[in-house]
């Protein structure tokens, strides 16, 4: 008992704190239209470059190591379709309309007016709130400075995180909070905007990192190329135009297929590195982006349940440290002497871990990380 008792301590004190970065850029230096860079990035790769966040978007600055002064083509392409997104690459699933809003027509960047959100157009200025961290309570801060949207968001990217983002009722009331407690009696710009660009791999990523005027849509400009000498900023261009173009690879691949626990993991040994572990936050975000493409309720992780010592870990050996289970699950003990139990991830809804019987047939996620 004591010395199982040491191994899991010990288990705990190895608890992995990196972090995975789960695309790759490779810049293809050939001259092509937009259809035909899609096609070779998705024979070669995954597909055109999706970019999620300035991160993403710095390191594909960094993978153009001869770009040169030429355009590149990205995976973003006009659909037609309008849909309110936020700033920070976030779907915006949770919407605070004042009454009558939004009205349509050209208001397609978001105010907050007493805790209610107006649609208004994109180039009026006005006093705006960034995130300067993932702490709402903390993480707030209001600049004091009339800008229209596209300035706002920028200068909060440049000197916090991002214009905030406001994910549910509590957030939008912490938000109201701090607006009254700081005395501030403009209406204030907010993260959430609405376009009808779509990344080629369906991403839901709402990232947008577009120059100053742009897009401008002069003469059926429907694909998306990044500006040399301007820090990668975008801009919108016919897609019969012929440039270099940025593929992205990535590390997590969702297979459509159902099998068992053991058939998956011998499909992702042999055909990638192995079933996907969730060390962290960031990689629950790149998994939750993955299974919103999947057929079945569920979807296999690399989580199994250890059952002579009652605890759940990685097939890397790992312990499971940073948890997302849904209630219920991955806390109480399992009874291994019915049938072993493996770990899932939710498809739909909060996406969340559960304990499922092995033979259960899903889709799963394997991974080319090699440990």
């Amino acid at each position: 008992m004591e010395q199982t008792q040491y191994l899991i301590l010990l288990l705990i004190a190895l608890c992995s704190v990196s972090e995975c970065v789960q695309r790759q850029y490779h810049f293809i230096n050939v001259l092509k239209n937009w259809t035909e860079a899609q096609r070779i990035c998705r024979e070669k790769y995954t597909d055109l470059a999706t970019v999620d966040d300035m991160n993403n978007m710095n390191k594909l600055n960094k993978s153009v190591n001869d770009g040169g002064d030429r355009r590149i083509w990205i995976g973003l392409q006009k659909t037609g379709v309008d849909k309110w997104q936020w700033s920070s690459g976030e779907p915006a699933h949770y919407l605070n309309w004042g009454s009558g809003q939004p009205n349509g027509g050209a208001e397609e960047c978001v105010m907050m007016s007493n805790g209610e959100w107006h649609d208004w157009p994109c180039s009026y200025s006005r006093t705006f709130i960034c995130n300067s961290s993932n702490n709402m309570n903390t993480g707030l801060v209001f600049v004091n400075q009339m800008k229209n949207w596209r300035d706002a968001q920028s200068f909060c990217r440049q000197n916090n995180i991002d214009l905030v983002s406001v994910r549910n009722q509590n957030e939008n009331q912490q938000i109201q909070k701090f607006i009254n407690d700081n005395h501030i009696s403009t209406d204030v710009w907010i993260g959430l905007f609405r376009d009808s660009w779509q990344w080629s791999d369906q991403s839901d990523s709402s990232f947008r990192n577009w120059a100053s005027t742009e897009p401008n849509n002069q003469g059926n400009e429907n694909c998306t190329v990044t500006e040399p000498n301007t820090q990668g900023k975008w801009n919108d261009v016919s897609c019969n135009r012929q440039f270099p173009f940025m593929c992205h690879e990535d590390k997590l691949i969702l297979i459509t297929e159902t099998l068992t626990w053991t058939e998956a993991l011998r499909y992702c040994r042999q055909n990638y590195t192995d079933l996907v572990s969730v060390h962290s936050v960031q990689m629950q975000e790149e998994v939750m982006n993955v299974v919103k493409r999947a057929s079945t309720e569920a979807v296999w992780l690399g989580l199994h349940n250890y059952c002579s010592m009652n605890m759940w870990l990685w097939l890397s050996g790992e312990i499971v440290c940073y948890q997302n289970w849904a209630p219920g699950n991955g806390t109480t003990p399992e009874n291994c002497s019915l049938e072993k139990r493996k770990g899932a991830v939710q498809s739909g809804g909060d996406q969340r871990w559960i304990s499922l019987p092995e033979t259960r047939k899903l889709n799963f996620i394997c991974s080319r990380y090699e440990d």
